[in-house]
Parts: C-alpha cells; sequence; structure tokens
C-alpha cells in the first residue's frame, strides 16, 4: 500500500551542503544530515565540494564550510546530529524564526536578521522573546536592539508594540526599561498607556526611560 501524505501534514525540508576537502567539521555535518534523510525528516540532501565547484560558495556568499540549508535557515559551522534534527524540525513546522534570530545575531549576522525583516521573512514580534529574560546571551540582546532601532518608527515596530508592551510586567528591572526604550522607538500613540504605567514604575531607571520615551510620541 502507498502511503498518500496528508494536505495537512508540514512539507520536510530540503537541505543543502557545502563542504571542502580538509575541513574537521563537514564530514559531521555530512553525517547528521544524511541520517536525517534516512529517517524521512530531511526530504532531499544536495551536497557540493566547493574545492570543484567554488561558483557555489560564491553564489552562497560564503568563505567558510561546512555551510547548509536546511528548509528556510542557513547555517554554519559545527552542528550535532541532535542540533540538526531540532533545526529539520523548525523547518518542517514553521516555528523557529525565533531561535534562528538568535543564531544569527549570537553569530554576529546583525544585517542578515534586518534583512530578512525587510524583505517580509519573520516580522519583529518574533525578537520580542529573546528580551524576555536575562539569561539571553548579551551578544544577542544587544543584536536585537541594534534591529529594533534600524525599524523605529516605522509601521513594522509599531505593529509590535502589544508584543513589546507585555515586557512592562517582567519581574526584572532591566527587561521592564528596555520594553519603555523600544516602545518610546515606535513612536505609536498605542505605546502611551503602558508608557503611563511605567512612569510609577517602583524602579528609577524604568520611570526615567518611560518619561524620556513618551516625550517621543507625538500627541
Amino acid at each position: 500500500m502507498t502511503a498518500v501524505m496528508d494536505s495537512a501534514t508540514p512539507a520536510v525540508p530540503d537541505a543543502r551542503l557545502l563542504i571542502a576537502p580538509g575541513c574537521a567539521h563537514c564530514p559531521i555535518v555530512l553525517d547528521g544530515l544524511s541520517a536525517l534523510v534516512k529517517d524521512g525528516r530531511i526530504g532531499r540532501l544536495e551536497v557540493v565540494n566547493i574545492a570543484a565547484h567554488p561558483e557555489a560558495a560564491q553564489a552562497a556568499g560564503t568563505r567558510t564550510v561546512p555551510w547548509f540549508t536546511i528548509g528556510p535557515f542557513t547555517l554554519t559551522g559545527a552542528h550535532s546530529p541532535s542540533e540538526l534534527a531540532e533545526w529539520a524540525e523548525r523547518a518542517r513546522d514553521g516555528s523557529g524564526l525565533t531561535a534562528y534570530f538568535s543564531h544569527l545575531l549570537e553569530s554576529n549576522r546583525l544585517e542578515d536578521v534586518i534583512g530578512m525583516l525587510k524583505r517580509g521573512e519573520g516580522n519583529l514580534e518574533e525578537l520580542v522573546p529573546l528580551l524576555e529574560g536575562l539569561d539571553t546571551p548579551m551578544a544577542v540582546r544587544i543584536g536585537v536592539g541594534a534591529v529594533i532601532e534600524e525599524f523605529a518608527d516605522t509601521d513594522e515596530l509599531a505593529a509590535a508594540v502589544d508584543s513589546l508592551a507585555a515586557l512592562v510586567d517582567s519581574e526584572e528591572p532591566q527587561v521592564r526599561a528596555d520594553a519603555c526604550h523600544y516602545l518610546g522607538l515606535s513612536r505609536s500613540p498605542a505605546a502611551i498607556p503602558f508608557l503611563e504605567v511605567c512612569r510609577e514604575d517602583d524602579d528609577e531607571e524604568v520611570r526615567e526611560i518611560a518619561a524620556e520615551s513618551l516625550a517621543l510620541i507625538p500627541r
């Protein structure tokens, strides 16, 4: 009997891997992706040796290997089999953009995140969970701030006001302060009620940033 995939079943992602001779991590990633193909968690794997096809690396805009894609995600460097499986699952179910943005920012790929958002490949709301806790790596928190500043006074940031506003209920004063700053950058009147609440915050810094942010929003 032939199995028929239900139309509601998420599509299995394909993968593409660039490798090169002498690359220590390439065999590990190749084995990991190959195992996912065998398990049915990746539909197809294309492997390109850039020593034979340097144009592939040029087209990908990379000078390092392993470089690979799993569905919409572009990744580089060493990844364990379990990490590869997680990315395959995220690609399959359509989740994982928050994790992907975190990965890019921690890898100093700020412009990639900004480019994706400007192309409509995700939205600013998917960055907000990275601001919820102080356990987020500092490089990621700084990166999120840089992205939000890039979108200051735009419709995209205004659309994220409700998500950012949820952060003003955090137990962490730093999280509340950051939320106030980003709400101010939105220049959106929708942010005003939340900032007014923060003007009465127990923390002095939060109160100051809330007042400064309110001054940025046209009345």
